[in-house]
């Protein structure tokens, strides 16, 4: 699904953010992304969002290079990706519904197969009687599940989460990495960035970790 092969990634202000990274995630695979902070995390979550490009190497994604994918294509081969941040980044004036709606709207689909596909995935997180409510009148926990939903619309293939227990108490992390467990149970890769390591020991899913831009374990 996903292969990381020599990709170096260089900015000219800050120097290597990632030097020679080579790695591959089967599909329905589950893995951790680790590291200090500034060990190339987030770059690398950015390569395979096409965020940004590498600067040498190649990444490939179901099969495909995106190495020097044209801004034409980018939003095509996003549709295989579903993404969940930390802070939810939620639209405060749009509901529930609308949140959930938006990648949908962007490829073009029916109002039909919207409302169809938002249900079902409000459904999958357990927010399916909430879905006219406002992100703000939400808790951290369901406004995380509602950026989940938002990320499994399109069911994609792959689905990258920066830090999506970051602001979780230990009861709702959990419940949000079952969630994960069942996504990846159906075929779906799943990539998680986190620092918390007491969560990684204790789900045994597969490590990759990042040192100063360098993969150290994969």
């Amino acid at each position: 699904m996903l292969r990381f092969e020599h990709v170096c990634k260089r900015y000219p202000d800050a120097g290597d953010a990632l030097i020679d990274v080579s790695f591959r995630l089967a599909r329905g695979e589950m893995a951790f992304l680790t590291g200090r902070s500034g060990a190339g995390k987030s770059t690398l979550l950015k390569l395979i969002a096409m965020m940004e490009h590498c600067t040498r190497g190649n990444v490939m994604l179901d099969g495909k290079d995106i190495t020097r994918i044209s801004e034409r294509r980018i939003p095509y081969m996003r549709r295989n990706l579903g993404l969940i941040f930390q802070d939810y980044k939620l639209l405060n004036d749009r509901t529930v519904f609308d949140n959930v709606a938006l990648p949908l709207i962007v490829s073009g689909y029916s109002h039909h197969d919207i409302s169809r596909r938002v249900r079902a995935a409000l459904d999958k997180v357990s927010l399916l009687g909430k879905e006219r409510k406002y992100p703000l009148s939400l808790s951290g926990g369901e406004q995380q599940r509602v950026g989940i939903a938002r990320a499994i619309v399109n069911k994609p293939k792959m689905i990258l989460a920066d830090e999506p227990t970051g602001n979780l108490d230990p009861d709702l992390s959990a419940e949000v990495m079952h969630m994960f467990e069942q996504f990846m149970q159906v075929g779906v890769t799943v990539l998680i960035a986190t620092h918390d390591v007491e969560l990684i020991q204790r789900l045994g899913h597969r490590v990759l970790t990042l040192d100063h831009g360098r993969m150290l374990a994969s």
